[in-house]
C-alpha cells in the first residue's frame, strides 16, 4: 500500500514537472520593465469619452504586470500603443414574433499599432477589429448598451494586453544569443 502511494506521488510529481516545461501564463510578465507610451486614440465616432474609457481600461489591465506601465511620456517609453476608433453602431434592436425587444447589439470597430520607438519598426498591427457584445433585454436603453460597450472594451483591453505581453516576449527572444 505505502509503495503504490509513493509510486502514485512519483508519477504525478513527474507529470507536473513535465506538464509546466516552456508554459507561460499569458496575464503575467515579469521580465526587463517595459514603459509604453499611448497617446489619446483617434475618435471617429460621436460617441464621447469613448477615448478616455478605452484609456482607463487599458491601464486597468497593464497594472496587472509590474515590469509593464502605461505612460504618457513618450520621452521614457520603449514602446508606442496607438489606436483609432473607427465606427460603433449603437444599439442594434433584435425583436421577436410579436414586435416585443428582446435583445440589443453593440458593435465598435477599432484599429491599433504596436511600435518600438527606438527602430520604428510595427510590431503588431491590428486593422478593422469588429468587437459585439450582445444583450437580452426587456426594453432598449442606454443602460444596456453601456453595459454592452463596458464588455466591449474589457474584451478589448484584454486581447491588446495580452497580444502586446506576447510581442515583448517574442522580442526578448530575438534579442538572446544564440547559445
Amino acid at each position: 500500500m505505502l509503495k503504490r502511494a509513493l509510486l502514485t506521488w512519483k508519477l504525478l510529481l513527474c507529470a507536473l514537472l513535465l506538464g509546466s516545461c516552456g508554459y507561460t501564463f499569458p496575464h503575467v510578465y515579469e521580465g526587463p520593465n517595459h514603459a509604453i507610451y499611448m497617446p489619446t486614440w483617434q475618435n471617429r465616432t460621436n460617441k464621447l469619452a469613448l477615448d478616455m474609457k478605452i484609456y482607463q481600461s487599458l491601464a486597468r489591465w497593464f497594472q496587472k504586470s509590474s515590469s509593464v506601465s502605461l505612460t504618457k511620456d513618450k520621452a521614457g517609453a520603449d514602446l508606442i500603443l496607438t489606436g483609432e476608433i473607427l465606427s460603433i453602431d449603437l444599439p442594434s434592436v433584435s425583436w421577436n414574433t410579436i414586435s416585443e425587444v428582446t435583445g440589443t447589439k453593440v458593435d465598435l470597430i477599432v484599429r491599433y499599432a504596436l511600435k518600438d520607438k527606438a527602430t520604428g519598426k510595427v510590431l503588431w498591427e491590428v486593422r478593422d477589429k469588429l468587437y459585439s457584445a450582445d444583450y437580452t433585454v426587456s426594453t432598449v436603453s442606454s443602460a444596456a448598451d453601456e453595459a454592452a460597450l463596458t464588455k466591449i472594451i474589457d474584451d478589448l483591453s484584454e486581447d491588446i494586453y495580452i497580444g502586446v505581453l506576447k510581442k515583448i516576449r517574442k522580442q526578448q527572444l530575438q534579442q538572446q544569443p544564440a547559445p
